[in-house]
C-alpha cells in the first residue's frame, strides 16, 4: 500500500504547516516542531508514525485557523496541541477537529481579558461538575497545567468553560449547544430555590442526582425520545407532594420554551421525585 504524502505549501510555523495531499486537498498539519527546517515542496510522509498529529480538512475550519493562528505565539499553539493529546488520552479516543479553534479561541480571548484587569466569571461551575464530572477533573488538570507552562493564573471559573469545550469535542457536539443546555440546567436551577423556598446545596448528591436526570431529559427531548411513568405513581405523587408536582410542570415549561420542543408529561413524575427529595434535604440541614 501506498504512504500517504504531503507535500508542504507553507509553512505557518514550528507547529503548523499547510500541505497538499496526493488527491490535491490542501491540510493544515499540527505537530510539534513539525514546521521546524521546512521548505515550500518538502515532501512529509508516514504522518501517522508521528505523534500528536492532527489535520484540519475541513475548508470552514482551515480557513478560521489560518486567521487565529497568525495571531498567536507559537509556543501557546504547541501548548494547545499538547491538550487536545491530553484529553483524547484520557478519553481513548480522537476529539472534534473544531476543538482546535474553539479552545483556542476561548482561551486567547479570556487572556485579554485577564490582562485587562477584567474579572472571569462563571456561575455555573457546580452545575458543570455534576453533569460533567469527567470533562470537570480533566479540564482543572489542564488549568494548572496552563497555569505552570505559561507562568500566567487562570481563575476557577475557566474549569467550567473548559470542560464544556472537552464535552463537545469528546462527543462531537457544537459547543454552543452544549452551552445553551447547560445554562438552562443554570435557570432552572434557580426557579427550583424561588418556587420551593430553598436554598440548594450543590454539593450534596441528590442536586447532582437531578442535574444528571436533567441533563438526560434535556437530551431526550432534543432526540424526540420519550420516557414515559407510571399513571398511578403520577396520581400518587400529584395527590402527596403538589406544591413539587406543580413546579415540576413549571420546569418543564421552562425547557419546551427554550428546546422549542414538547416536553411529555412522564418527565413531570421523575422530576416531582428529585424535586422531593431536594425539599426533604433542605428541611434535614
Amino acid at each position: 500500500m501506498d504512504k500517504q504524502m504531503y507535500r508542504v505549501i507553507k509553512v505557518l510555523n514550528n507547529n503548523v504547516v499547510i500541505c497538499s495531499t496526493g488527491a490535491n486537498q490542501e491540510v493544515i498539519i499540527l505537530a510539534k516542531g513539525i514546521g521546524f527546517g521546512r521548505k515550500p515542496d518538502d515532501q512529509l510522509t508516514d504522518l501517522e508514525k508521528l505523534e500528536k498529529v492532527y489535520t484540519l480538512k475541513d475548508k470552514d475550519e482551515q480557513a478560521q485557523y489560518k486567521a487565529l493562528v497568525g495571531h498567536l505565539d507559537e509556543n501557546f499553539i504547541a501548548l494547545m496541541n499538547e491538550i487536545v493529546s491530553m484529553i483524547e488520552t484520557r478519553f481513548g479516543k480522537r476529539v472534534d477537529e473544531h476543538i482546535h479553534i474553539g479552545l483556542t479561541d476561548h482561551l486567547t480571548f479570556t487572556f485579554k481579558r485577564l490582562e485587562q484587569g477584567m474579572e472571569v466569571t462563571n456561575p455555573f461551575l457546580a452545575e458543570t461538575e455534576a453533569l460533567y464530572p469527567e470533562e470537570y477533573a480533566l479540564a482543572e488538570e489542564i488549568v494548572e497545567f496552563i497555569s505552570a507552562e505559561m507562568n500566567f493564573y487562570l481563575p476557577p471559573a475557566e474549569t467550567g468553560f473548559i470542560a464544556l469545550h472537552i464535552h463537545s469535542a469528546t462527543n462531537f457536539k457544537d459547543v454552543l449547544e452544549v452551552n445553551r443546555h447547560h445554562q438552562l440546567v443554570g435557570l432552572i436551577a434557580s426557579h427550583i430555590e424561588q418556587r420551593l423556598q430553598i436554598k440548594i446545596d450543590r454539593k450534596s448528591l441528590d442536586y447532582k442526582r437531578l442535574i444528571r436526570h436533567l441533563r438526560s431529559a434535556i437530551e431526550r427531548v432534543s432526540n424526540g425520545e420519550y420516557l414515559e411513568a407510571p399513571e398511578k405513581v403520577e396520581k400518587l405523587l400529584r395527590e402527596e407532594y403538589p406544591l413539587c408536582y406543580d413546579t415540576a410542570w413549571e420546569l418543564m415549561s421552562i425547557m419546551e420554551r427554550q428546546l422549542k420542543k414538547a416536553v411529555p408529561r412522564g418527565e413531570a413524575t421523575y422530576l416531582t421525585m428529585h424535586l422531593q427529595r431536594l425539599v426533604q434535604y433542605d428541611l434535614g440541614k
